[in-house]
């Protein structure tokens, strides 16, 4: 079926992003934003964000996933290592996440490289999760075929028999990545579509901050 969607329009204007208002830090900037979206009425999940990845034939792959925290360091986020994107990131691991806030006209666009946490602190975050997600991890082989819904409804509850009463130990292949950034790009919508850029790139352990035309 064709749609024309050439009449879908928006005119942006409910915010500016300019380089005397903009913090010296890119996290210190994000964590700014991050709060005002936790705040909006109009955005009920913050954390949610775009993860981009390349596979080994160099195809790209993005999916939403959720952001669990975020320090110096960089930005966690917990899945599986044997799915699909575990295994692209085992064979290239830059990594491209976005947020996207319709209700406040922004988006941010993060690249770095993902690596691994330690074993105890996906440990700890994995003994936090309610009993419901743990065995959502254990049950499934992410992104490989399955035959039915019934039947990994079926693994589901032979599971929970298995784990009844006892403690559900977190299975090796999930875990937690870390996301070092590279670059944060921090877009604000605006009127006639000349919206606000400005993108932070690493140098060293510096930062250099420019303003992209839209």
């Amino acid at each position: 079926m064709d749609k024309n969607l050439h009449n879908y329009r928006k005119s942006y204007e409910k915010g500016s992003l300019t380089e005397d208002t903009i913090l010296e830090n890119p996290l210190e900037q994000f964590a700014a934003w991050f709060l005002e979206a936790e705040k909006a009425p109009g955005v009920e999940e913050p954390n949610a964000m775009t993860l981009s990845t390349v596979d080994s034939q160099g195809a790209p792959r993005s999916r939403v996933v959720l952001l669990k925290e975020f320090t110096q360091q960089g930005f966690v986020f917990y899945t599986n290592y044997t799915s699909g994107k575990g295994q692209a990131i085992a064979n290239n691991n830059n990594v491209c996440v976005s947020f996207f806030w319709p209700s406040l006209e922004r988006q941010i666009i993060i690249t770095g490289k993902a690596v691994k946490i330690s074993e105890e602190n996906s440990i700890a975050y994995f003994n936090k999760r309610p009993r419901e997600s743990q065995l959502g991890a254990v049950v499934s082989d992410q992104s490989t075929v399955i035959e039915s819904r019934e039947a990994l409804e079926v693994k589901l509850l032979q599971l929970e028999k298995h784990y009844d009463n006892k403690t559900i130990v977190k299975p090796n292949h999930w875990g937690g990545y870390l996301i070092q950034p590279t670059s944060y790009e921090f877009w604000q919508g605006r009127s006639s579509r000349l919206h606000d850029r400005i993108k932070y790139t690493k140098n060293g352990n510096s930062w250099s901050i420019g303003r992209l035309q839209p």
